[in-house]
């Protein structure tokens, strides 16, 4: 693989897009699949005109990627920005799409990645990030499912719970990423719901109502983040926490719990606080033991690490984080709040400041740079 020749090759097919109508910030995302693509392809079959093969592949790219945002935006304004509470509308039929895509022949996890890219409109790099594995990975994984697909028959459709995972991700990035989609993914969940009785469909939704009802209280007017113990309550959705609440407190009472039940419990007790001070640190730790217990996932220790440095204090913390990797996203930041708790301002500046460069988008990245610069001149006051 001749990355030079990549290297020399990328201004050049990028303008190419960009003189046949590519919006630039489109482009750039093209020419990045078709880089990753090439990466994956090349060694075992290199093209005889370089540049030629990476026009053509990123100007399918950034075709397939017009067509899947002119999509996503026809679903998006079939709803108001708010979610409407109670029954759901009448089914359209982008939840069938997501059934399809979630097709027996794939494992679940190709099946997620297909459905995000597919018909959630995530970006190959947005879906790596989700995943924790890097970009190229991803996209082979992306295009293992679609040759797997391309020759059979979609009238099998996947399981409920490769459908609920994607409904989750796709929520999670619309939340807290560049891509609104948190709304679409409540109206879908609500017409899942009234198709199927599933306590973790349920737990879904209440997991994303509750945290909807706090989204008009995580950004300041100039669009800077506002972290959760900051936030004006008085701003939160009481009616969006209520519903969340009421089925949630069904889903619990089936006795069948699940990792998506045991989310929506941590973020009723956020919610159920009047301040920040007087939130059940104790009974959230709980919580995460339960979840940690279900999922074995490390973001879900990474989170717990922080959960007891409130219950048990910023060492008990640092202790509960010490045996995680380093490498996940946030530890660092997680790492400096704790240092900042502690009283350790030095390091924890510095920890913010290196978080800073990790960020995953500009908001967060802005947030803790401004954190790591009222450390600093905290120390030289």
């Amino acid at each position: 693989m001749d990355e030079a020749l990549l290297r020399s090759l990328t201004p050049r097919v990028l303008g190419i897009l960009v003189r046949r109508g590519a919006d630039f910030a489109a482009a750039e995302d093209a020419v990045q699949d078709a880089l990753v693509e090439a990466i994956r392809v090349w060694p075992a079959d290199p093209p005889r005109d370089a540049k030629g093969w990476l026009v053509t592949v990123a100007w399918r790219k950034f075709l397939d990627q017009a067509r899947a945002d002119t999509a996503r935006r026809r679903r998006e304004d079939l709803h108001d920005e708010q979610p409407a509470p109670g029954p759901a509308p009448a089914v359209d039929d982008t939840l069938q799409l997501y059934f399809l895509c979630a097709h027996p022949s794939l494992t679940p996890a190709s099946a997620i990645a297909l459905t995000l890219r597919a018909v959630g409109g995530l970006t190959t790099r947005q879906i790596a990030q989700a995943y924790l594995v890097p970009e190229a990975t991803m996209a082979q994984r992306i295009s293992r499912a679609k040759r797997t697909v391309s020759g059979v028959r979609f009238d099998q459709p996947g399981d409920v719970a490769t459908v609920v995972r994607v409904l989750y991700l796709v929520f999670n990035e619309g939340y807290s990423g560049d891509v609104d989609l948190a709304a679409e993914s409540i109206r879908l969940t609500r017409q899942l719901a009234a198709r199927i009785d599933h306590p973790e469909v349920a737990g879904l939704l209440a997991l994303m109502l509750l945290h909807h009802a706090r989204r008009a209280a995580r950004t300041a007017p100039d669009g800077s983040l506002v972290p959760l113990a900051e936030q004006d309550r008085g701003r939160w959705d009481t009616g969006l926490i209520a519903e969340g609440v009421r089925i949630l407190q069904a889903a619990l009472a089936r006795d069948r719990l699940g990792e998506f039940q045991a989310q929506a419990a941590i973020a009723a007790l956020h919610a159920d606080a009047p301040t920040a001070e007087e939130t059940d640190w104790v009974q959230i730790v709980e919580w995460y033991d339960e979840l940690a217990r279900l999922t074995d996932s490390p973001v879900v220790r990474l989170n717990r690490a922080v959960a007891v440095g409130e219950a048990d204090g910023p060492r008990a913390g640092l202790a509960a984080l010490a045996g995680l990797d380093p490498s996940l996203p946030r530890h660092t930041a997680v790492a400096a709040y704790l240092h900042e708790r502690d009283g350790d301002l030095a390091t924890a500046a510095r920890l913010y400041a290196e978080a800073a460069h990790q960020a995953p988008n500009l908001a967060e990245r802005d947030h803790l740079t401004r954190r790591a610069a009222r450390l600093n001149a905290r120390r030289g006051s």
